[in-house]
């Protein structure tokens, strides 16, 4: 019968450790408690702290303009392609970079940081600091700069803007802690 008991216990523990599944698209991360808090600032946070050194800013325009001279080189690529080619690359890899990767790279820390992005974790999720300002700015003055040169054509400013709002909409004080997740639709084969 202990055995029985003891079978029952762990199924009813798994059962509790799973997270439970929502029908919506859109979850909340929970705040960090007491202990998360004090792992976290026991040691520096090396994933985020690098975009506070020399050249961390400079980095992006300079992909930017590679990213540029790259699809010049392409034939057949127009310049209103071309600009609107470097604008959706810069986009997703900041976007990928900065908004769809938690945690940190390295397992010196315990994974205090484990359940945030990059993003949260600059600045200790302070919002409207000089550096996220810039990282916010940046991908703002690339749509310009993108529908400019695209001399304003209808197709390539939605390209442009539905890019610029994928990647400005998640660095907004409201989206904090907010993640887009796809719901699973083969969820009942895989609990079996």
């Amino acid at each position: 019968m202990s055995t029985y008991s003891s079978a029952v216990g762990s199924v009813v523990a798994n059962k509790e450790e799973r997270r439970r599944r929502s029908s919506s698209i859109i979850s909340h991360v929970q705040p960090e408690t007491i202990e998360e808090q004090i792992d976290q600032a026991a040691l520096p946070n090396l994933n985020a702290n690098w975009v506070h050194n020399k050249g961390a800013w400079i980095i992006h325009f300079v992909l930017i303009a590679g990213l540029k001279i790259f699809y010049d080189l392409l034939p057949g690529v127009s310049q209103e392609l071309s600009w609107t080619l470097t604008n959706i690359s810069y986009v997703v890899g900041s976007y990928i970079m900065f908004h769809y990767v938690t945690g940190i790279p390295f397992e010196f820390n315990g994974g205090a940081y484990d359940n945030l992005n990059m993003w949260e974790q600059i600045d200790d999720g302070d919002q409207y600091t000089p550096t996220k300002k810039f990282l916010l700015g940046v991908p703002i003055g690339l749509f310009l700069v993108s529908t400019h040169y695209t001399h304003y054509d209808l197709g390539m400013f939605v390209l442009n803007c539905i890019a610029c709002l994928c990647v400005v909409i998640p660095k907004l004080p409201s989206s904090h802690r907010m993640r887009l997740t796809v719901p699973e639709v083969l969820s009942s084969t895989r609990e079996s």
